[in-house]
């Protein structure tokens, strides 16, 4: 079997060998219940608030304000439907046209609900519309605005800072999906109201993830249980995740001084993937996180680029890996402005701690061959 090079770590990562360590302790021998009263409980226990600081001081907030999950999902339902719950009185909704499915489809199921949304656009670069969201605001009616951090397609970093402070001067509620920047990029939650993330995609596990809600904002469970996480989030805790997720921190602290390492390789795919003819890159390249690359070829199927790519042993995308197997244009891509066929024509390669520089050299390599046979067979 071919070396595998895995250059789709927006979509899940590898679980990091220490954090593999971890978990595999507290599924194996320290594998108490956290809500139990005897040694092993109260070990698990220990070891879950452990964790809980240890994110919480990561993001500058404290420990009371989180609640795990299992994953960025369920707290960007928990943040929407929770709020909507807590505050019955408030039927408006703003967002932008370019979210994760777990927050548009949240959404969508609140507009059945007697809920107004207002989704507002992004420019061509996909940054989201700022003084859009200013005038949408309604004072006496608003309850909840909700802008991503970073996109999942096409690694557009959102300026939350500047929407967080419209929403705190308006006295509105501010939640961001942060589940693509969340270790990766510095956040202080203290100016946030509410921020979901998700550990796959920092080399923890599935399953595992948290909400931020800022002390003081009310939020009503959306499952029901034994009360668990101070009753928001019912279920008996995933310590093994937890604790995971939370020597995940640990490394991607230390990781994020070395992130000039991961810009040069974006930056090598970038320069030499655009000397391809007919080629273009989505979403702003000023303001991306360094870890995404997302270009679209001209007369060359995404899909197809995919599967020959694996018959190299490259790992990589057409879009987000909620909608891959769909082929339907991306609404990410079509929202900022791209047709059909150039929406089908694209590329999503997204790095990690794990890569290096002859990977990408031979990831270049093998793309610039692809499109090459691809648009040969069609005469192109």
């Amino acid at each position: 079997m071919k070396k595998i090079i895995y250059l789709d770590n927006a979509a899940t990562t590898p679980v990091d060998k220490e954090v593999a360590k971890v978990a595999n302790e507290f599924m194996i021998k320290s594998y108490g219940n956290a809500s139990t009263l005897y040694r092993l409980g109260r070990n698990a226990r220990a070891a879950v608030e452990s964790a809980r600081e240890r994110i919480a001081d990561f993001i500058n907030a404290s420990s009371e304000e989180i609640f795990f999950t299992s994953g960025g999902t369920e707290s960007d339902n928990l943040a929407l439907m929770g709020i909507a719950l807590a505050n019955p009185d408030k039927k408006h909704i703003i967002t932008s046209v370019i979210e994760h499915p777990a927050v548009m489809e949240t959404c969508k199921q609140l507009e059945k609900q007697g809920y107004k949304v207002d989704y507002i656009p992004v420019d061509k670069d996909g940054i989201v519309n700022v003084e859009e969201i200013k005038t949408k605001i309604r004072e006496d009616n608003t309850l909840i605005v909700s802008v991503m951090h970073v996109n999942n397609e096409i690694g557009t970093i959102q300026p939350i800072e500047e929407i967080a402070g419209i929403c705190r001067l308006k006295k509105v509620l501010f939640h961001t999906d942060a589940v693509q920047s969340f270790g990766k990029l510095n956040i202080d939650a203290s100016k946030i109201d509410l921020l979901s993330a998700s550990g796959h995609k920092i080399n923890a596990p599935k399953g595992i993830g948290f909400l931020y809600v800022r002390k003081g904002v009310k939020i009503h469970p959306i499952l029901r249980g034994g009360g668990q996480e101070k009753k928001i989030r019912s279920g008996t805790e995933n310590v093994s995740g937890i604790v995971a997720l939370g020597k995940a921190v640990e490394l991607a602290e230390k990781r994020m001084k070395n992130a000039a390492k991961i810009k040069k390789l974006q930056e090598k795919l970038i320069n030499e993937l655009l000397k391809i003819r007919g080629t273009r890159l989505n979403g702003s390249r000023d303001k991306r996180i360094y870890t995404n690359v997302n270009v679209s070829f001209d007369d060359a199927e995404g899909e197809a680029i995919v599967l020959l790519l694996d018959e190299k042993g490259i790992c990589c995308s057409t879009g987000s890996a909620c909608s891959s197997t769909s082929l339907k244009t991306s609404p990410v891509l079509r929202a900022i402005g791209l047709g059909d066929e150039e929406s089908h024509g694209s590329l999503r390669i997204t790095l990690g701690w794990q890569n290096t520089e002859r990977e990408i050299g031979y990831a270049i390599k093998e793309i610039k061959k692809a499109v090459e046979n691809l648009r040969r067979i069609y005469g192109k």
